[in-house]
């Protein structure tokens, strides 16, 4: 059995948050929280209360919390924002804000 859980338009890029999602996988979730806990990056916050969004979707269904692990989480890109920058001599530089979605799988062993 295995519980799923989603995080769209996430405002970081994701070669930022697939740094965070890469010490994880794999790992049972106990694990895996403490790590994102002690990770001292900006994307670990939303990743731990996405993989507990993903607990809470399994102690729904009925699978047992203590056996579960993250079987697979992935990090795709989402739409980016488009901005502009005043540059000089009247010139403008796009800038793009890229956004991130996130998907966890947990299974139980």
């Amino acid at each position: 059995m295995s519980a799923t859980a989603f995080l769209s338009n996430l405002r970081i890029a994701p070669r930022k948050v697939r740094i965070v999602v890469d010490t994880v996988r794999g790992k049972p979730v106990a694990s895996a929280l403490n790590i994102l806990t002690f990770t001292r990056k900006s994307a670990a916050e939303p990743v731990a209360k996405l993989i507990r969004s993903a607990v809470a979707n399994a102690q729904a269904s009925g699978l047992d919390i203590d056996s579960l692990f993250v079987s697979t989480i992935t990090v795709d890109q989402g739409p980016k924002q488009r901005r502009f920058m005043p540059r000089a001599m009247g010139r403008a530089f796009r800038v793009e804000k890229k956004t991130s979605h996130v998907s966890v799988k947990l299974e139980s062993l």
